[in-house]
């Protein structure tokens, strides 16, 4: 008889929906993933819809795929969790229905951004203080776009909710969301960890749409018999709050301690430092401040643009020679790019890819996707070279993320915690090591926002005490990689010249000479 039982967690990632299951060892029994994306809207610049429809067929698709790879009884599933992009919203009507959802960089409100600069000077400012958010990826401005543009539709909205906390509304049926998560929305207290309406209200939107804050780990119910058939979930399992795939990826990598550090991976970069709630963010408006999923944390964060889908969009479009003989070879493409690509001197050749810039929140656009300093000499620069600058250059804006950290916190970063996709590749972990000069540490379970969704769910259900005692108990170690302080100091240089280069690139975009890649609403 297996008496044996299992967790699961789901992850709503900007380019993929997973289902992972482990067992209460915090193993990694089976993973399925599909790829999705979030397509701009007909007619309306800059936005990113979430076709909550399709998307959540494919959840299920995964829970399903999940369970059968596993191998298991679905009523030895002892509790999931959900975890999500953050600044993603879903809107429902009185009876729970979805009406309206956005992805998280969905930048259709600009000139609701402009608006409110403009007739309400000086919210943002006081929002930022509260919230640690400005208004570009808010939900404030997204709301009044609704408003101004599908009045239809807003006036029907009775509660908002995260795209996690959407995947267990639908398991559970109830509508709930934590503060790690909804705090991305910009209307909530970092110190209180909890909404603060009356920002909506201050500018005429509606303050009675929020739903119930719970800490992570807080069990809301079980699966529903509604959803049994598409999902092949067991009525028996619990249902548990989870958070904002940032912190529960920080959570995943054992970085739930004052000071601790991570840089996550993934489609979206981003290095966090955790810093007591209390620490008031920067004056400056530069770095983003989250709540924790760990109760007395927040987190400083940093976020670099793209870079796993930049990687992807690389592999794809220039790379098939790679993919078919890494499929004869039966390993991974991005393994046998960095295979090649290890053979390439530091620096790649000068070649400086201009793709996301390092975080700058009260001003935040990107130049035109672009690489600089390109020769004609074909063995020097090729897709080889651009691929490991690519790799540089993620770990260059890594590193300038987290010096800004520094220095409004006080904190002296000692070493990184580096999980998610990125730190599957020794090459690139390596080059994340020379390029900071720190210590670089991988856990054995890469997939850590995964990790801290099962936490979570462990919880929710008893098998833990506390997220922090799940860390504890569950986060080993894989590997360590030391930095090369002879690359750390070339790599400085180029650190230098890439700053000045972007500098000259985000000019072009301001005399509209090139197109940003990204940018802000309101900019």
């Amino acid at each position: 008889m297996n008496t044996k039982k299992y967790l699961m967690a789901i992850d709503a990632g900007t380019g993929s929906i997973r289902a992972v299951i482990f067992d209460t060892k915090g193993n990694q029994i089976s993973v399925a993933q599909k790829e999705w994306t979030h397509l701009e809207e007909e007619g309306v610049a800059n936005s990113m819809s979430f076709d909550f429809e399709k998307n959540w067929g494919l959840v299920c698709a995964c829970i399903r795929e999940s369970i059968e790879l596993a191998g298991i009884d679905t009523d030895d599933i002892l509790a999931l969790s959900a975890t999500s992009m953050r600044e993603g919203i879903i809107l429902y009507d009185a009876q729970g229905k979805e009406l309206w959802a956005v992805a998280n960089v969905d930048a259709r409100a600009s000139d609701e951004v402009k608006y409110l600069k403009e007739y309400f000077e000086g919210l943002e400012e006081k929002c930022y203080v509260e919230s640690g958010q400005t208004f570009a990826l808010g939900a404030l401005p997204r709301l009044l776009w609704l408003k101004n543009n599908k009045p239809e539709i807003y006036e029907r909205v009775a509660t908002i909710s995260m795209i996690g906390d959407w995947i267990l509304a639908k398991l559970s049926e109830i509508i709930a969301t934590d503060p790690s998560n909804a705090g991305t929305t910009g209307i909530f207290s970092l110190n209180k960890r909890d909404w603060v309406s009356r920002m909506a209200h201050e500018v005429g939107l509606k303050d009675d749409i929020f739903p119930q804050v719970l800490e992570v780990g807080t069990p809301t119910g079980k699966v529903g018999e509604s959803v049994v058939s598409e999902t092949g979930l067991s009525m028996k399992t619990v249902v548990v709050i989870g958070g904002g795939d940032v912190q529960l990826g920080s959570a995943g990598l054992g970085v739930v301690k004052t000071g601790d550090v991570a840089v996550l991976g993934g489609s979206f970069w981003q290095q966090v430092v955790n810093i007591p709630k209390e620490t008031p963010p920067p004056e400056d408006r530069n770095i983003r401040v989250n709540p924790h999923v760990i109760p007395n944390l927040s987190q400083a964060e940093g976020i670099t643009f793209f870079s796993g889908l930049v990687m992807r969009w690389f592999r794809d479009a220039f790379c098939a020679l790679e993919k078919r003989e890494a499929d004869k070879r039966e390993i991974d493409v991005y393994s046998l790019l960095e295979e090649k690509a290890s053979e390439v001197p530091v620096g790649s050749y000068g070649i400086l890819p201009i793709f996301s810039d390092s975080m700058k929140y009260s001003k935040w656009y990107h130049a035109a996707p672009s690489f600089l300093n390109l020769g004609l000499d074909s063995e020097k620069y090729n897709h080889i070279s651009m691929f490991r600058s690519l790799e540089e250059n993620a770990a260059i804006v890594s590193s300038i993320n987290l010096e800004n950290i520094e220095k409004f916190s006080g904190i002296k970063i000692e070493e990184i915690v580096f999980a998610g996709g990125a730190s599957k590749g020794a090459l690139w972990s390596q080059i994340l090591a020379d390029v900071t000069g720190k210590k670089v540490k991988i856990p054995k379970v890469t997939e850590a926002t995964a990790l801290g969704g099962a936490m979570a769910a462990g919880v929710g259900c008893g098998i833990y005490k506390s997220i922090e005692s799940a860390a504890k108990e569950l986060v080993v170690w894989e590997k360590e990689y030391m930095p090369s302080m002879a690359n750390h100091k070339k790599y400085q240089e180029i650190k230098k010249q890439w700053q000045e280069a972007y500098k000259v690139q985000l000019e072009l975009v301001d005399r509209g000479v090139t197109s940003s890649m990204w940018s802000a609403p309101g900019i």
